[in-house]
Parts: structure tokens; C-alpha cells; sequence
């Protein structure tokens, strides 16, 4: 089969021939069909991401795709099922065995590429708004990075969920992206001041931070007491420092959050989380905002579109489509 892969660190991703898997007990074969890009894809190919995989390696975190073999044991899933699964890595590839529990069916409206562009952006927003930070109905919602591939989830679930959004992004037409998702309020984090139109605003309850640096620093000084702030990632590129005063004087909680860790230590969190999310997308209720698609063999350009921050929302790579 074909692979794109990662053989050097730091380096472009090369097109090889792989060894077609075969799935053990309990596991399914997936013919790829779509595959959706990540901002940690890019941190592996550095070999900075959490997980270091040993070279050579298929990059991909999420797939959707139809299941061609069943493994032993496996109970649920039939050949030629429509299925979607975070896989972590090996997405960019024609075929994947996945153990047979971490693959769902998706719903019969929804495209291979909406299904793969799903579980990361909006199994991290929906985990982090309802599970870490308890948002409330009512409450405003800070989004910085809200054009991206996980904000502008967290835009649209924040509005489904009831909370009054203010999104930040750079530029009018990421602005334009956060709007039609249903952002209450804009910020463009280019020439406007984050801390004083928050403030004017009233203040944010809970912070969606993936971004960090600069924007970290605003967003603090603009949460109400009581006010929760998640950092998400660090797209600036810079690490925040947090200063413990401020969190002390105005009793605000810094939530630690990993979305992937779960699928170790709790992954019913997860299972739960995406069969809400499945429904809400089976019942029209939120809509995948994929802005570019390309073929397997153009995935370092689909790379280039994340790094670039030319994409907003998810690039998608059609793999067997």
C-alpha cells in the first residue's frame, strides 16, 4: 500500500510502499478513505510532540474509512461499515488496523471527510467546555485562535451549549469563518487589543486558549473571578509563564488538559463525549468546516496550508476517494 511517511526528523513527508496490515484478535481492517490534519502533526514531525514514534512512520491522527477484514473477537462491526477513529498516527495511508473498540460508526448523512475532520477538533472542545471547564448556559466564552482547527469548534459548541462567545482570530476573513459559526462577538487579535475589548465586554467566564505567548498573558488579565482558563496548546509558539498572584487575587482555576490522555486513563470520557457529538451532527446541530481537501500525494502541501495558517477550520487528505 501506499504510505506518506515520516523517515527524518524535520524533513518533508516521503511516499513509500508499506506493508498492507492484517488485523489481529479483537482488531479491523479500514480501507482509508479521508484523513484529517493536525497541528500536533506537525509537532511529530518535529519529533517535539508528546509521543515520539521510532522512524519511519505514517503520520495521521484521524481517519474515516470502510471496514474491508474483522479480526477475531471483534463484535459490533461488519465489513463494509462506514467508520471514523482516532488513530494517533498511520492515517495518511491506504489501510489501517485499528482495535475494533475505538471505531464508530458515523451516521449515514455524513461525508468521509466530515467524519475524519471530527474527532480531534470537536472531541477536544466538547471535552474541555463540558467535562474541564463545566460551562454553564449563560456564561461568556473567551476563543482565541477561533478560525483554527479546534476554535472554531469550540465557537460553534460554545453557542450550541449556550454561552455568549467572543471569538479572536487574525484578519477579517478568519474573523468572517468565527462569525458564521456563531461567534456573538469579534476580536481581531491583529489590531485590536484583547484584555480591553474583553473587559468592555464584561469579562470572560472561561477561556479556550490554544495559542499561548502574548494572548495567554490578555486573556488572564480579562477573566471574571471565579473565571476558568484552558490552555490548549501553544501555537505562538511561546510557553506562558503563569503568575500565581493574579490567580490567587482573583480565584481563577488553570485547567491541565490533554484530550488524548483520556483514550489511557478514561476512555469512556471519550466514548461518551463523541456519541454526543455524533448525534448532535446526525440532528443538524453542527457542521464540519473543512476549507481545503487534497490527494495522498499532496499532503505536504496540506501540511504546508496548517503552518502557513492559510487553512481555517481542517484540511482533509482523500486517501482511497
Amino acid at each position: 500500500m501506499r504510505a506518506m511517511q515520516v523517515v527524518e526528523y524535520g524533513q518533508v513527508l516521503e511516499l513509500k510502499d508499506a506493508v498492507k496490515p492484517a488485523p489481529k484478535s479483537g482488531e479491523v481492517l479500514i480501507r482509508i478513505e479521508a484523513c484529517a490534519l493536525n497541528f500536533g502533526d506537525m509537532l511529530l514531525i518535529k519529533g517535539s510532540y508528546q509521543e515520539k514514534p521510532s522512524l519511519p512512520f505514517t503520520l495521521g491522527m484521524e481517519i474515516s474509512g470502510v471496514v474491508e477484514t474483522v479480526g477475531e473477537d471483534v463484535h459490533g462491526l461488519q465489513v463494509g461499515q462506514r467508520v471514523v477513529s482516532y488513530s494517533g498516527s498511520g492515517g495518511l495511508a491506504e489501510y489501517i488496523a485499528l482495535p475494533a473498540q475505538i471505531c464508530l460508526p458515523i451516521p449515514d448523512n455524513m461525508s468521509f471527510e466530515h467524519a475524519a475532520a471530527f474527532p480531534v477538533a470537536y472531541g477536544t472542545s466538547h471535552v474541555a467546555l463540558e467535562y474541564r471547564a463545566r460551562m454553564q448556559a449563560g456564561e461568556r466564552l473567551l476563543v482565541l485562535g477561533a478560525a483554527g482547527g479546534i476554535g472554531l469548534t469550540a465557537v460553534e459548541l460554545g453557542k450550541l451549549m449556550g454561552a455568549e462567545v467572543i471569538a479572536c482570530a487574525r484578519g477579517a476573513d478568519r474573523l468572517a469563518v468565527a462569525k458564521a459559526a456563531g461567534a456573538d462577538h469579534l476580536i481581531d487579535s491583529a489590531t485590536q487589543d484583547i484584555r480591553e475589548v474583553v473587559k468592555s465586554l464584561g469579562g470572560a467566564d472561561v477561556v479556550y486558549d490554544p495559542i499561548g505567548g502574548d494572548q495567554f498573558k490578555a486573556a488572564l488579565r480579562a477573566t471574571n473571578p471565579d473565571g476558568r482558563i484552558i490552555p490548549l496548546g501553544f501555537a505562538s509558539g511561546e510557553v506562558p509563564q503563569i503568575p500565581a498572584n493574579i490567580i490567587l487575587v482573583k480565584n481563577l482555576t488553570i485547567i491541565g488538559y490533554y484530550w488524548g490522555g483520556y483514550a489511557k486513563t478514561n476512555p469512556k470520557i471519550l466514548a461518551d463525549s463523541f456519541a454526543k457529538l455524533l448525534r448532535w451532527y446526525a440532528e443538524g446541530k453542527i457542521h464540519p468546516h473543512v476549507s481545503h481537501t487534497l490527494p495522498l500525494e499532496h499532503a505536504n502541501e496540506a501540511l504546508d496550508l496548517l503552518r502557513t495558517r492559510k487553512a481555517t477550520g481542517k484540511v482533509v487528505v482523500q486517501i482511497n476517494g
